[in-house]
């Protein structure tokens, strides 16, 4: 049998879904998921590999009307997902209002082979379901429709042989053994930020952006090993700063301390963790700063 093999982008407006999609599809936790709109930043391939195929998911950002530098670049993650793509999965939330023309102006520019992905259906009525299906069938004229829950695994497992079915026919773009291409010191940085957006409000998480700065294996004298990791949380504000660490330091150990079990669970190790945070004023509309943090697409 011919080997497939391809890549399948995962984009939809904010908070649809999308995180949730690709984390089940790939069978691992990869993208951080939270409530809040924009969790996700950056585009994070998560890829399925069988002996006759692979496919290469790429979860992106919420596409939005970009207002400052950093949202650019988000969105630029967005274009170079598109760019590549033999399969979009658009996600839509069952409950959102048809005002998805920004998205819907990339889809069909581009041209690509469709699958709509009806999210969240758990919350709705079947006439409701019905109904959607029938306005994306006529806006789209999508390859397939699925009504899916993505948080309850819902309507899911054929949607893998379905885009499987489009895929061409080729050699694996990575090692059979990858997950990803991202690097630990990433998701460790991504889960210490899903732990910002959890314990804060309003503009915090939004301001926060995380930097490993160390990321050392220690032998440990009792059997084992230690990973012993140094991150900086930084902000725009003193005042965002003084929130973060919460009275007498209290914030800052919570969300340490939250995301040292995680860390821990994703890495298969015992971690200490340090974390500490640094003032940036207005570090998401400087170019120079942003490149440094990876938003150089």
């Amino acid at each position: 049998m011919a080997h497939k093999a391809g890549f399948v982008s995962i984009i939809g407006k904010p908070n649809v879904g999308k995180s949730t999609l690709m984390n089940v599809l790939v069978g691992e936790r990869l993208s951080i998921i939270t409530p809040k709109a924009q969790t996700t930043r950056h585009r994070i391939l998560g890829i399925v590999n069988e002996e006759d195929y692979q496919i290469v998911f790429s979860d992106t950002p919420g596409i939005i009307k970009p207002k400052y530098s950093l949202q650019e670049s988000m969105m630029s993650f967005v274009n170079g997902s598109l760019t590549d793509a033999d399969v979009l999965l658009f996600v839509t939330d069952i409950n959102e209002e048809h005002d998805e023309d920004d998205v819907l102006n990339k889809i069909l520019d581009r041209n690509i082979p469709t699958i709509v992905l009806i999210n969240k259906i758990d919350k709705a009525l079947q006439e409701q379901v019905d109904e959607k299906i029938a306005y994306w069938q006529e806006k789209l004229n999508p390859v397939a429709i699925y009504a899916i829950s993505a948080l309850h695994n819902h309507n899911v497992d054929g949607l893998l042989d379905r885009v499987l079915e489009m895929l061409p026919e080729h050699p694996a773009y990575y090692d059979k053994e990858e997950l990803t291409d991202r690097s630990e010191r990433f998701f460790v940085s991504e889960i210490v930020r899903e732990k910002i957006f959890l314990n804060y409000q309003k503009e915090i998480p939004y301001s926060t952006e995380v930097v490993v700065k160390s990321f050392k294996h220690e032998e440990l004298k009792t059997k084992g090993q230690m990973i012993r990791i140094s991150a900086e949380i930084v902000v725009e504000r003193d005042s965002q700063k003084n929130i973060l660490i919460g009275t007498g330091g209290s914030m800052l150990k919570k969300v340490g301390t939250e995301a040292r079990i995680e860390i821990e669970k994703f890495l298969d190790s015992k971690v200490f963790l340090e974390l500490f945070v640094k003032v940036i004023p207005d570090w998401r509309s400087k170019k120079n700063y942003l490149k440094s943090f990876g938003y150089d697409n």
